[in-house]
């Protein structure tokens, strides 16, 4: 893969106050557009509650991550 430039939304996993530099979720914008987010992947343990309409292909996982992450990103998720 090429070069990316990554742009973090939200703060950084310090400012929200993890103490673990390794372990933490975040949410990064790619130059494209699309979005990369590091969270716990929870595939196997939601995968059987999601909507009829919702499916998950073989290479795709169920990510979670903290509200927290979420709520301190919301600042800096384009509105289109």
């Amino acid at each position: 893969m090429t070069s990316l430039h990554l742009r973090r939304l939200g703060s950084t996993p310090r400012e929200r106050g993890s103490r673990e530099e390794l372990s933490c979720p975040d949410i990064f914008e790619l130059p494209d557009g699309r979005f990369a987010v590091i969270g716990t992947d929870m595939t196997s343990e939601l995968h059987s509650v999601l909507p009829a309409d919702a499916g998950v292909a073989s290479y795709e996982r169920i990510v979670v991550i903290t509200r927290d992450t979420l709520l301190h990103a919301k600042r800096d998720i384009p509105d289109a």
